[in-house]
This record gives structure tokens, sequence and C-alpha cells, in this order.
């Protein structure tokens, strides 16, 4: 399975959380979560793939940059990454959620 289709069946399920930073940027845009999830499952492409430079979480761990357009036509910028909450439940974790100008 391809990793934004893994993306889009942890959406669907509910198989998803939001950082601080991205409700923070969520709220300024005045965007919702269902905003966010529309935009990613309408997404045809995964539109960039980092690595992690964060001292706190784990260094090196692929982040995805996910740009998508909701119903009502909002582009809507994403980054994210795979993981784990407890012992078995994984989960995709916005760590960037906001309007997109389809340009960054």
């Amino acid at each position: 399975m391809d990793v934004l289709q893994r993306i889009k069946r942890l959406l669907i399920r509910g198989q998803f959380r939001f950082s601080l930073k991205a409700a923070d940027e969520m709220e300024v845009d005045q965007i919702d979560t269902v905003d966010v999830v529309e935009a990613v499952l309408n997404a045809d492409e995964i539109s960039k793939v980092l690595r992690s430079r964060s001292t706190r979480g784990h260094p090196g761990e692929k982040l995805y940059v996910i740009k998508g357009i909701t119903y009502d036509g909002t582009e809507v910028y994403t980054k994210g990454k795979i993981t784990r909450e407890g012992d078995e439940e994984i989960f995709y974790f916005f760590i960037s959620s906001k309007r997109s100008t389809f340009g960054n």
C-alpha cells in the first residue's frame, strides 16, 4: 500500500491528531478539522517528503507534505507524520495545517 493511501485510511478511521502548532494555524486561517481531512482525502500525491530535524522526537523521521483542496475550493497545506500512540495504535499526526498558496 502506498503511503498516501495509508494516510487517507488513517484519516477515514479517525486515527489522527493535531499538534498545538497545527491547531493554532487552523484557527488563524479559519479552517477546521473537516477542511483538513477533505483536503488530504482529495490530494493526488504527497508533495514532498522531508526528514525531521527535531531534537525532541525522533530525528530523521519522515514528514509528509500534502497539498489538497476542500470541496469548497479551499487550498490546504499540511505536514505530518505516521507514528504510534501507546503500544499499538498507529495514527497520522498533523504538525502543520493551514491555508495553502500552493507556492509554499
